[in-house]
């Protein structure tokens, strides 16, 4: 065997091999590199997609909790000047309350004090019938003397 013819031959195969690869084998091959590639660019995408929303998920997260925070904040104010109101007008309402007691105590003492003149009023005529009785040692018509005994109570 000569060596040229088989380097000829060899060459002839080489060439052959490689046409029918780049015919057969090598567009099947590159088509699933490239849905691959595909995949993957697709793959790496959405993984962004999934980032920049999981960001914009945090940001609208964040600005709810501080949206909820500034509302219970606003609801604990709000709660606590209502409480202010109802104490405010539980202190109005007693300070009225206590004032129609006093004034009513005072009514009431004033009456008493009235109704005691009138008593110590009566008792004092009463006593002095009495004692004017024994200095004349006679006795006293009440009738009669009801006039006197008026006058002496208007005087006391």
């Amino acid at each position: 065997m000569n060596l040229n013819s088989t380097f000829i031959v060899q060459f002839v195969v080489f060439f052959i091999l490689a046409g029918f690869t780049m015919k057969f084998i090598w567009p099947p091959m590159m088509k699933a590199l490239d849905e691959r590639a595909q995949k993957i660019a697709e793959g790496l995408a959405a993984a962004e997609r999934s980032k920049a929303d999981l960001k914009a998920a945090e940001k609208r997260v964040q600005a709810e909790l501080a949206g909820a925070r500034d509302e219970g904040q606003k609801h604990i104010a709000d709660a606590e000047k209502r409480a202010q109101l109802i104490v405010d007008e539980a202190k109005h309402t007693a300070s009225e309350e206590a004032a129609r007691i006093v004034a009513n105590a005072k009514a009431d003492a004033e009456q008493q004090v009235t109704k005691a003149r009138d008593e110590l009023r009566d008792q004092v005529a009463s006593l002095a019938v009495k004692g004017a009785e024994q200095i004349l040692k006679r006795e006293i018509n009440a009738s009669v003397h009801a006039d006197l005994l008026s006058h002496l109570k208007a005087e006391l």
